[in-house]
């Protein structure tokens, strides 16, 4: 490098579009040997084998949880990925195969439905089943896999579906229960009770973006479950289910879930856009191995956008020779890749305004 300058400017940031079980308690009561005369009328009871005890009335939270799955089951749906493969005589004939299977919940009276991109990914076709057992075969609206959230549509009557009640996650606090009904290994509307284990979690996104404020839960979560509410102990969705922590695949007690506060941002977004609408500088980048062959640390510009906010701020793209800017810093945070830039933006909303420090070459 010839010559090295540190700039620090502010501007504000436009849009940029980025395609980027039930608990059956099972109650060990004695069973009672009884003869029987031939009238039909008990004879006396051995006096060995115990009387059967009144059947006892559910406690106040179990009816409170068996209330929750009644009202909530019908929201929730299954989620089967299928792939198409080429088979027969000169592989002319295309078979649809099961890819995956996950849950999702129904969002609104007009068939749009929420589970994770994970769950859909690669898919060729998603076939999806409500609670009553009708199948349809749904179609993506649009994702958003820096939050592994789809959002899918189904033609079904307005009658068949029942919405999920909508509940926030900002003031969740550990120790609080909550339930997970869902799909796991195909076992349709599956109930499991826990509690939130811990708030603030972070986890990698399919696109190695990480997801900030992850909600950790020991309720159970198995393959599956992806996509599922989890609720809280009124009913209310209050966030997602995304993965586990598992040495087996099974469940271990780890289970995580993206907080519905974020589903409450982005879904509407892909509802009404086809896609989230995220804060941006207006550049397009180099790839992060191409910057590390150069020897740099940071996001490198390839082109800055004609009506950006980069190229009002005065931000140079790479012309010939010359490498264009190479941003390291924003708002005091470092920027040592692509993805650290993606993950500072994402905590921004269009028109904020941000600070941020580049290197010139030129």
């Amino acid at each position: 490098m010839d010559e090295s300058h540190r700039h620090g400017i502010g501007w504000h940031v436009p849009y940029l579009l980025v395609v980027g079980a039930l608990i059956l308690l099972l109650l060990s009561n004695g069973t009672t040997r009884s003869k029987l005369r031939n009238s039909g009328t008990p004879a006396e009871t051995d006096p060995e084998t115990p009387e059967i005890a009144p059947k006892a009335l559910p406690a106040e939270s179990e009816q409170d949880t068996v209330q929750v799955f009644k009202r909530v089951s019908p929201s929730v749906v299954s989620v089967a990925n299928k792939a198409r493969i080429r088979g027969g005589f000169m592989g002319m004939q295309v078979y649809e195969i099961p890819r995956g299977l996950g849950s999702g919940f129904i969002w609104d009276k007009k068939g749009h439905l929420v589970s994770n991109f994970h769950v859909i990914e690669g898919a060729s076709a998603i076939q999806v089943t409500l609670s009553d057992g009708s199948e349809y075969e749904a179609q993506v609206v649009g994702v958003a896999p820096d939050h592994d959230i789809a959002v899918l549509k189904i033609e079904a009557p307005a009658e068949k579906l029942t919405p999920i009640a909508i509940g926030t996650s900002k003031d969740l606090q550990v120790g609080q229960k909550v339930l997970a009904i869902g799909n796991p290994f195909g076992l349709k509307g599956s109930l499991t009770v826990g509690i939130v284990s811990s708030l603030g979690r972070s986890m990698r996104a399919a696109t190695g973006v990480t997801i900030h404020d992850v909600i950790q839960t020991d309720a159970a979560i198995n393959s599956g479950n992806s996509g599922g509410p989890l609720l809280d102990a009124a009913g209310r969705l209050i966030a997602i289910n995304t993965a586990i922590i598992s040495p087996s695949g099974g469940s271990v007690g780890l289970g995580f879930a993206i907080p519905v506060d974020t589903a409450r941002e982005v879904v509407p977004q892909i509802i009404t856009y086809g896609r989230v609408k995220r804060a941006g500088l207006g550049v397009e980048l180099f790839p992060d191995y191409l910057a590390r062959q150069f020897g740099v640390r940071g996001a490198i510009i390839r082109r800055v956008q004609r009506r950006g906010a980069a190229k009002r701020a005065g931000l140079r793209g790479t012309r010939g020779n010359d490498v264009g800017d190479i941003i390291v810093e924003i708002d005091g945070q470092p920027v040592r890749s692509i993805v650290e830039l993606r993950e500072i933006l994402l905590a921004h909303r269009a028109g904020d305004e941000i600070n941020v420090v580049y290197v010139r070459n030129h």
